[in-house]
């Protein structure tokens, strides 16, 4: 599933129709950083690779806060943040697994033939081009140091 600029403006119309404030809200939330993003430096046109990205990192947010929020003792703010979070990730592409992620560090490091932590950049390289948005970087970097340290 492909998902651009357009979709997201075609789909917040719907939501607006349809009287969905919480929907509505979060596409606003995420058409306005798509924007940020476009003005940010050097005006550009977004591509639908950069739309996921910004999508991504308004997910781990919205994660984040709900963390926040929880440890807090304010779950009605934290149910808002998870209510966010779920519209978001239905644009955002199924996330692997850990059996996923740790076989495909398997495969980046037999083919750095990387063999201690001062290869680490080029495994989290060849890692991050195949896992590209469906897992957490930290959870990766950490799952890569591990595997390193083996």
């Amino acid at each position: 599933m492909s998902v651009s600029k357009a979709s997201l403006q075609s789909d917040l119309t719907e939501a607006i129709r349809a009287r969905d404030q919480v929907r509505a809200g979060t596409l606003r939330m995420v058409l306005t950083a798509i924007t940020t993003e476009e003005t940010s430096g050097a005006h550009h046109e977004v591509s639908d690779d950069d739309v996921l990205k910004v999508l991504a990192r308004e997910a781990k947010k919205r994660r984040e806060a709900s963390a926040a929020y929880e440890h807090a003792d304010r779950p009605e703010l934290a149910s808002t943040e998870n209510a966010e979070l779920a519209i978001l990730e239905g644009y955002l592409p199924a996330q692997l697994d850990d059996a996923a992620v740790a076989e495909i560090i398997g495969e980046a490091i037999a083919e750095t033939g990387a063999s201690g932590m001062a290869q680490m950049g080029p495994v989290m390289k060849a890692v991050q081009a195949k896992v590209a948005g469906r897992a957490d970087g930290k959870a990766v970097a950490a799952a890569v140091r591990e595997a390193l340290t083996r």
